[in-house]
């Protein structure tokens, strides 16, 4: 594992700062943007998280997910909640099929609590609510706490073509990831940090069979893979493997928000040959070291990420609404 001197990894904290805060997408976001229309929106949130995940393993990382499928699709606007009749909807498509239905109750438990404060009813978007969740999920499992900004709008609009290439698929190699994150002002340092958020999420056996076993139609690109984790995933996901077996995707400490997922990389135990990239890679190699040598240098990369990925395609006007119901437009 490498080391490196304090003025370098602050020189890099300070270049992820600097690079990341665009005067544009502050000015329509702000960390105190409720602070006179429902004052109490944080604690509101974070209490209804706090008891959701307390009684769901799925609901922490669910959530975290979803904020994330959110703001790459459509922008960060709560449209992977709305759900439609007929299906035609971003949780009916590709990956958002395995969307945690925890996760949309944990979003759904956190409105039911502001609204039901007079001063707040109606007055708080679906969209901030998750931004807000997802920051607890983050806190509540032993990652940094940061400030979240606000102001943003519900979206009107959930189809599942929207889905259709907006979201990276668990065979990515490092061009393509590379190519998917930047497309929403997002960097590879930016990209190595939220991948980061893997440390406490989970696979179902389909996203990695194709890793772990030899078929005829080969992966395009499988990176190596520890000899013994290979074994342990085989006897996880037998071939005939049951659509709810999953796995941890973080192998140190899969319950914890920290480096360990890096870690894992190090030492080739990465479930997804997406996650698996970031450290056969040379181009993205020397991140993960830093990652994982340093959890502090991660949590303050991750915060800068996460706040960059809270700002795409927030809507406001006519493009917007606050919804009464997060699952259904007004």
């Amino acid at each position: 594992m490498e080391s490196f001197s304090f003025s370098l990894i602050s020189f890099f904290l300070l270049t992820l700062t600097t690079l990341s805060l665009s005067p544009l997408s502050r000015a329509q976001l702000s960390q105190n943007y409720y602070s006179s229309i429902c004052p109490n929106v944080e604690s509101l949130v974070r209490s209804a998280v706090s008891l959701k995940v307390q009684q769901s393993v799925a609901a922490g990382p669910g959530t975290l997910r979803l904020f994330f499928h959110d703001c790459f699709v459509r922008g960060c606007d709560a449209s992977v909640l709305l759900s439609s009749p007929t299906g035609d909807d971003e949780n009916h498509s590709g990956a958002d099929l395995t969307l945690s239905p925890d996760a949309v109750d944990t979003i759904n438990k956190a409105k039911a609590a502001i609204d039901g404060d007079p001063q707040c009813a109606n007055k708080v978007s679906c969209a901030d609510i998750l931004a807000l969740a997802a920051r607890d999920v983050v806190s509540l499992t032993g990652g940094p706490y940061y400030q979240v900004e606000l102001g943003r709008l519900d979206g009107k609009i959930s189809t599942r073509a929207n889905v259709k290439h907006s979201l990276p698929g668990p065979g990515f190699n490092l061009d393509q990831l590379n190519a998917l994150f930047s497309a929403n002002g997002l960097t590879q340092t930016d990209m190595v940090a939220l991948s980061g958020a893997h440390t406490i999420g989970v696979s179902h056996c389909d996203k990695f069979i194709r890793r772990i076993y030899t078929f005829k139609e080969q992966t395009p690109y499988n990176p190596p893979m520890n000899l013994t984790f290979l074994r342990q995933m085989r006897q996880k996901c037998p071939l005939n493997y049951s659509k709810s077996t999953y796995a941890m995707l973080d192998a140190i400490s899969p319950s914890k928000f920290d480096n360990g997922y890096y870690q894992s990389l190090q030492m080739q135990m990465g479930l997804l040959a997406s996650d698996q990239v970031l450290f056969a890679d040379r181009r993205s190699r020397e991140t993960v070291n830093w990652f994982a040598t340093n959890n502090t240098v991660f949590e303050e990369a991750f915060v800068v990420a996460v706040t960059k990925l809270g700002r795409i395609g927030v809507k406001n006007g006519t493009d917007g609404e606050i919804r009464r119901i997060c699952t259904a437009i007004n």
